[in-house]
């Protein structure tokens, strides 16, 4: 099994290594923070709920510029510093006593991981060469869904028992693990630091082609709460299917890109070859939610079958879009800007995550069958436009070539 989740040995296995390290703890961290904040703390739900809201839009702002310092003072001590930073931030949740302490605490955590996922790519771009980045990116999703299998179960044990000692024990697990990961990313040789160039304030977010396409991979990215939410809630309100099946989705869904995703990612070799993943995952997206809608009023073992169908669908248009927006997002960024351009890129998942909830809730739980066709159709619309949109920020890069021939790697 180690053998397929790592990469081979030198710097791809040790950014797996530290991938692993702090995944652990953000497992347990993740299934048990909802009833830490509201059980042990004593906040509201939708105090908590606003409170993340609130820190994950700073994070999403500061991911730009955290990543601009990753590529300018240097990606290695960038990472290691922001992994340091988050795990002070998750120490901080044990002692928070009050919404204001939880916000801050919380915007503190949400910035330092934006931070710390934009100069990790920066140095992964850095130390792996340019055909073997969505390889290895494969490799660290697998490990990643690994690390988060251990951690929810290490988690779902701190559930069973319940107490207050067992919540501050996951945090404090989470916070050492981050811990370990600035430990393993000190492992790593240095990237030198590129030179600034003056491009004005907005940075990478005046370079319109790029946005667009971290834009339409915003769009192919709200399927990231279907599994944790709507799923759950179309399952135990609009269907016969039973409650567990849930757990056994999510389960498939993990186990699937653990095994699957460094093989999915293979035909992936550049613009074109990713334009087409992307393309192929938009057709296997909108057959999930079609898959997806039949199983209302269905009968009990009827609606499971398609629920399972369209969560087979689903797990397979998630690694073909995964690695198709992998390779875009790196051989679209220019030389030196990779960390910049990264932080951009990885506001999409923040986003998603953020509104995806509120969206898809009314879209699909309470549209239902019209819902379901419309997220379809606006998946398959996004993926049909990568294409294009790729071309042109392929053609902007070929332009800057032209203009500044020491940009040429």
């Amino acid at each position: 099994m180690t053998a397929r989740l790592l990469p081979p040995a030198g710097p791809q296995r040790v950014l797996a290594s530290a991938q692993l390290a702090n995944s652990i703890g953000d497992g347990a961290y993740y299934v048990t923070s909802a009833l830490y904040f509201t059980h042990v703390v004593g906040l509201a739900p939708a105090r908590v709920g606003l409170g993340l809201t609130v820190a994950w839009a700073v994070g999403s702002l500061a991911g730009v510029p955290l990543g601009r310092l990753a590529d300018r003072r240097g990606p290695r001590g960038t990472a290691v510093l922001l992994a340091l930073a988050t795990a002070l931030a998750v120490a901080s949740f044990l002692v928070v006593d009050g919404f204001v302490p939880f916000v801050v605490a919380a915007c503190a955590y949400a910035t330092a991981q934006s931070g710390l996922a934009a100069a990790r790519q920066a140095l992964l771009a850095g130390l792996v060469s340019a055909g073997d980045r969505t390889g290895l990116l494969a490799h660290l999703q697998s490990t990643l869904n690994a690390g988060l299998a251990v951690g929810a179960a290490l988690g779902g044990l701190a559930l069973n028992a319940g107490t207050r000692e067992a919540y501050l024990g996951v945090l404090a697990l989470d916070a050492v693990s981050f811990v370990i990961c600035a430990g393993v990313l000190v492992r790593l040789p240095s990237v030198e630091p590129v030179s600034a160039r003056p491009r004005g304030s907005l940075g990478v977010l005046r370079d319109r082609p790029y946005a667009v396409v971290a834009l339409l991979n915003t769009v192919l990215l709200l399927r990231l709460p279907l599994l944790s939410l709507v799923l759950p809630l179309w399952i135990t309100r609009r269907t016969e299917a039973p409650a567990w099946l849930v757990s056994a989705l999510f389960v498939l869904n993990t186990g699937a890109v653990m095994l699957f995703q460094v093989r999915a990612a293979r035909g992936v070799t550049g613009l074109a070859t990713a334009a087409r993943a992307v393309r192929r995952a938009g057709w296997v997206m909108l057959a999930a939610c079609v898959v997806f809608a039949l199983s209302a009023g269905a009968s009990l073992w009827v609606a499971v079958g398609f629920l399972v169908v369209g969560a087979v669908l689903q797990v397979v248009a998630e690694m073909g879009q995964s690695a198709g927006s992998w390779q875009l997002s790196f051989d679209l960024a220019p030389q030196g800007r990779v960390g910049e351009y990264q932080g951009l890129f990885g506001t999409g998942v923040t986003i998603a995550r953020t509104l995806g909830p509120l969206l898809l809730t009314g879209l699909l739980v309470e549209w239902g069958t019209p819902g379901w066709l419309l997220l379809g159709a606006a998946m398959l619309a996004a993926s049909y436009g990568m294409g294009p949109a790729a071309r042109w920020a392929a053609g902007r890069r070929a332009e800057e070539m032209v203009r500044q021939p020491e940009l040429v790697p």
